[in-house]
């Protein structure tokens, strides 16, 4: 069986090679980008499984991303959880409307990256 493909998206570099330490260590195959184009590449070329991405980011940000991905058919099984640090529910519903599956706020914890990760993809 492959690895699930997790494409892990943030500006922030040590919030990126956190994310992508803790995933891969859990036996997932990780990606990473940095800004908002970077990401909806990555999306295209890679077909993650699921994509950690977070909000305010430069060139694009998580929002566009989100509706990107939603209206290219060829991207249909891709999951969006969206990383903020902006917890207020208008974001959220933004988020939801531009077609993402859940939203964390930040800061968060490896356990509950990993929590998400199994409640989005289900146990390995």
């Amino acid at each position: 069986m492959s690895k699930a493909r997790i494409l892990v998206v943030d500006d922030e570099p040590f919030i990126c090679r956190s994310l992508t330490f803790v995933l891969r260590k859990d036996d997932y195959e990780v990606f990473e980008a940095r800004n908002g184009e970077e990401a909806l590449a990555a999306i295209r070329t890679h077909k993650p499984d699921l994509v950690f991405l977070d909000v305010m980011m430069p060139k694009m940000n998580g929002f566009q991303v989100t509706e990107q991905v939603r209206a290219d058919a060829t991207l249909d099984g891709v999951k969006i959880v969206l990383l903020t640090a902006k917890g207020q529910e208008c974001d959220r519903e933004v988020g939801k409307t531009a077609g993402a599956n859940d939203y964390m706020t930040k800061p968060f914890s490896p356990t509950r990256i990993l929590d998400r990760v199994r409640e989005m993809l289900g146990p390995k």
